[in-house]
This record gives C-alpha cells, sequence and structure tokens, in this order.
C-alpha cells in the first residue's frame, strides 16, 4: 500500500500513523512517502510504516504542474507491487493521478477543497478510480455539495482517531502538567489549544470568559496553548476586557497534549473545524469538553460534552458558568471514555475502513 502525504508538519505526522495502523495484522506492507519535509529518523519512527520516502521538496517546488513531484511517484510507483494509494490532501490525489494507475483513496482534512471548478473537472476525470474520504461528516457533506454527480459511496466519513493507549500512557498527572504549564495547582482553568488564526476564533473564547469571571471561581484562568499572527491582537483584546491578568497565553508547547490534564475543563471555539484532533486528546485525558455547534467538532462533542451557538459569547459564557458549578461527573468520564473506544480508535475506524466497498478487492486477497 502506497501511502502519499504532503508533509508532516502538525498533525499530518499522526494521519500517516493512523492510516498506516489501518493496515496492522494484514499481509500488505505499507510505504509512506512525503512530498514536503527533509528526511528524519523522528517521522520515519512516527510514521509506523515498513518503509518511508522523503522526497524533500518545497513548497514552492511543489506549485504549478508539478511535473518533476508527478516523475517521482511514477518511479516509485513502478517500483513495488502496491495495490492501492492512499492520498492526504489535494496535491498529493492530484500527484498520485497523474503518477500512477492505482486506484486513489484521497483524504481531506479541510472544507472547500472542491469549491473550484478546476478540482472539480479534474476529480471528475478520474472518478472511476479515486475515491474520497472527509475526516468528518461535515467534510464529507461539503465535497458532496461540491461533486454533486458522484454516487454517495465515493465520499464516505472515515473518522479521525487516536491511540488511545499511547495518549494516555504520555499524559502527565494534573500536578505534573500545571507545574510544566506554571499553571497554579488551585486554580479552576480553562484550557484551548490551537493556532491562534480567525478560524480558532480565540475571540469569542476571550470575551465569554470576561463575562463569565465574575461567576467562575475566585482565581480562575483562562490557559491559550498555541502560536499565530493573532497573538498580539488577542492580548490587546485581553487587556482592553479588563481580564489580562487571568489569560495566559501559553506559546506553543511541544507534545501539548501531554499536559491536558492541567485543564479542569477544554473549550473549542472554532468557526472553521474539519475534525478537531484536540478535543480527542482532551477525552483521552478524561477533560470536560465545551465547543461550538458547527463542522466537525460537533461529531465529537454532542452527547458527551456542552454546545454552544457559532460566535456567540454570551452562550459560551454561561456554558462555562454552568460546568464551573458541575461536581466532578465520574460517569461523564465513562461516557467520553466510551465514545473514544467505539467511534475514535484505531480498532474501531480499522474495521468501517476494511467495509468499505473500495476495498473489497484488497479484503479477498
Amino acid at each position: 500500500m502506497l501511502q502519499f502525504c504532503h508533509g508532516y508538519d502538525g498533525p499530518f505526522l499522526d494521519c500517516a500513523r493512523q492510516y498506516a495502523a489501518l493496515f496492522a495484522g494484514t499481509p500488505y506492507k505499507v510505504c509512506t512517502v512525503y512530498l514536503t519535509g527533509k528526511p528524519s529518523t523522528e517521522v520515519e519512527l512516527g510514521s509506523a510504516s515498513d518503509e518511508v520516502i522523503f522526497l524533500d521538496y518545497s513548497s514552492r517546488d511543489v506549485r504549478g504542474l508539478k511535473l518533476k513531484a508527478i516523475r517521482d511517484l511514477k518511479r516509485i510507483a513502478a517500483s513495488r507491487d502496491f495495490k492501492l494509494c492512499i492520498a492526504h490532501r489535494f496535491k498529493p490525489i492530484y500527484i498520485a493521478l497523474l503518477g500512477s494507475d492505482l486506484p486513489v483513496l484521497g483524504v481531506q482534512h479541510a472544507f472547500g477543497v472542491y469549491q473550484r471548478r478546476s478540482r472539480q473537472w479534474f476529480v471528475n476525470c478520474f472518478r472511476r478510480r479515486l475515491s474520497l474520504l472527509g475526516v468528518s461528516d461535515a467534510v464529507r457533506d461539503d465535497m458532496r455539495a461540491c461533486l454533486p454527480g458522484w454516487p454517495a459511496e465515493r465520499i464516505e466519513t472515515l473518522y479521525n482517531r487516536i491511540d488511545i493507549t499511547a495518549v494516555q500512557a504520555a499524559q502527565c498527572s494534573r500536578a505534573v502538567a500545571r507545574e510544566a504549564l506554571a499553571l497554579p495547582q488551585d486554580a479552576w482553568v480553562i484550557g484551548n489549544v490551537g493556532r491562534l488564526h480567525p478560524d480558532k476564533d480565540q475571540a469569542t473564547l476571550i470575551r465569554a470568559f470576561a463575562q463569565a469571571l465574575p461567576a467562575l471561581p475566585s482565581g480562575s484562568l483562562l490557559a491559550i496553548m498555541g502560536s499565530g499572527r493573532l497573538e498580539a491582537a488577542l492580548q490587546r483584546l485581553a487587556s482592553e476586557l479588563g481580564v489580562s491578568q487571568s489569560v495566559r497565553f501559553l506559546g506553543q508547547v511541544a507534545n501539548g497534549r501531554n499536559y491536558f490534564k492541567a485543564f479542569d475543563v477544554f473549550a473549542l471555539s472554532s468557526d472553521h473545524e474539519p475534525f478537531g484532533m484536540v478535543l480527542l486528546e482532551a477525552m483521552a485525558a478524561g477533560v470536560p469538553l465545551i465547543g461550538s455547534d458547527c463542522g466537525g467538532g460537533r461529531e465529537v462533542v454532542a452527547g458527551c460534552g456542552r454546545l454552544f451557538p457559532l460566535g456567540d459569547a454570551a452562550a459560551l459564557a454561561q456554558a462555562l458558568v454552568l460546568q464551573a458549578q458541575e461536581p466532578a461527573d465520574p460517569a461523564l468520564q465513562q461516557r467520553m471514555a466510551q465514545r473514544l473506544l467505539e467511534m475514535f480508535s484505531d480498532a474501531a475506524v480499522r474495521q468501517c475502513f476494511w467495509a468499505l466497498p473500495q476495498l473489497a478487492e484488497l479484503r479477498s486477497a
């Protein structure tokens, strides 16, 4: 099996691991190819693949027609007895279709990929050997709307997932996590993790926190983990609202998911979240969830957390106050653990993957 990834930055290394893990215990070997990114022993180990190839292109190199990348992939595809290509994001899908004769399973991690007419035209040319997967029903439905002539079974959902045992084993205790993040041991802490970017909408979270703060436990804090171009603007907003002393900007934290037990509640206010891996990591830590009622995040939170209308700071403030007033709920933690196991674990998603009609030939081999 050939897995073709744009790169391994951010969450995409774990995405490669997720898909390689689907073939564990099968006769198939996995060769993962990264279009961009320098060779790295750490990435090789994290890819959970039998073989890893780094093409080492820069982002500039893969603009336009990408002819050299197509030739490279053609050479790789011809060198081994591949049965299937799983390609993540549009550029690898494009290169895989032009650089091989393999059936391609294209995984989309974002909204709006097929809104461009040129992309619609391109994938329609290859629809006989291309199937698409969205990382949530929201992404799947977005693709189906853009490609209305496609049979529903050619555009399906396969959720992102985590290795629950590995993630939980790496997570620090509450006390250790708070010490590492320089957070007081006795404070009630709202956590948020993500790029400081308009899509993540931490501005709504800061406004909600300012509204809720008088009704929250004394000394409550909002801890925002991540970096990005909006950092200065968000810091100004916290200052204008008079809560700058209660909002901690933690910056980029290496292996940040290991410290999620530092939070009393995890709040994700994103307005454009295709899925929300951080929600799974918070669930693995047993941290209650609050999320905006939109996109793929809604599919994770529904039934085991609180949802609020997108961009509604007042509603989010109310959710924060209600959460602060609730005692620890072992039943909630059990529901989160069960939901992780049944929907977002490697084992659960592997079962869904191998039931896809596109894999009938591989199943019979």
